[in-house]
């Protein structure tokens, strides 16, 4: 499941770099520039982690430190550009787990969330932003994907997909699982999206085989090994061997469906 971090930071330029640094590690991210709109995201999106600065427009940081901790046991990393001992302590002593000083590297911040979460009892990996296989080369950060050295053009989701399926790569995950980090959690039993969208994947990356029309919808997703759970590393390694494992479910071309990938491509 994808982990929800809460960015609070005023600064736009930091803010932008935390949050794609972020997304690209597969986190859902959320973003607060002010007290009072971190409150409110806590109350009705309740992240697994939260990354603050101090310097507020409402007031500071170290308040909603305070706030969280009477009310949540979820992590807290300090990013601030105050570096004085007692001020560290402070936020420390105050229900703070990690802080870093501004400015920072990107790659010690998200370290320092995994150490975080660890401590918490979530184990965490570094994110893969890279993948290799035959001519097939994927690369997350940049949000590139090439076949045989020839850039392919992905809509958003499309590529959300991509990155899910890459970060999933060796592991067992459910249809449930993949719906809910891609589409939301609303749309766990809408398994069409998943052939629609397959099937566009599988048509760019050079992938599409002289199936009858029905086939060609993507029965299915890449590599079987249960009726609803996929193991993707077999998505990596058999690419082109797809079998029926999603339950068929009626037309997958349903006016959902065909809005949300015309909606998509218009994104472009």
């Amino acid at each position: 499941m994808t982990l929800r971090v809460l960015v609070v930071e005023d600064d736009r330029d930091i803010r932008t770099l935390m949050q794609s640094s972020l997304a690209v590690e597969g986190f859902e991210v959320f973003t607060a520039v002010s007290l009072s709109e971190a409150r409110a995201l806590l109350q009705h999106t309740p992240p697994e982690v939260v990354v603050l600065d101090l310097g507020l427009p409402d007031g500071d940081g170290l308040e909603l430190v305070r706030h969280i901790r009477q009310h949540h046991a979820l992590p807290i990393v300090v990013v601030s550009a105050r570096h004085q001992e007692a001020q560290k302590i402070q936020l420390l002593d105050a229900g703070a787990d990690d802080y870093l000083t501004k400015p920072f590297h990107v790659g010690e911040l998200l370290a320092r969330i995994r150490v975080a979460l660890r401590h918490r009892g979530t184990a965490l990996a570094p994110a893969v932003t890279e993948y290799h296989l035959d001519d097939l080369h994927i690369n997350l950060a940049l949000r590139t994907v090439e076949v045989g050295g020839q850039a392919q053009h992905l809509t958003p989701t499309e590529f959300k997909l991509l990155a899910r399926l890459v970060r999933s790569a060796g592991r067992v995950v459910t249809h449930r699982q993949l719906l809910a980090d891609v589409w939301g959690a609303e749309f766990t039993q809408h398994t069409h999206y998943l052939r629609l969208y397959m099937a566009q994947l599988r048509a760019k990356l050079g992938l599409a085989q002289a199936h009858d029309a029905d086939a060609g919808l993507i029965d299915a997703l890449f590599g079987l090994l249960h009726a609803d759970r996929v193991d993707f590393t077999l998505f990596f390694r058999r690419l082109a061997a797809v079998r029926a494992v999603a339950p068929r479910d009626g037309a997958a071309h349903d006016a959902a469906g065909c809005r949300d990938l015309v909606a998509d491509r218009a994104a472009l």
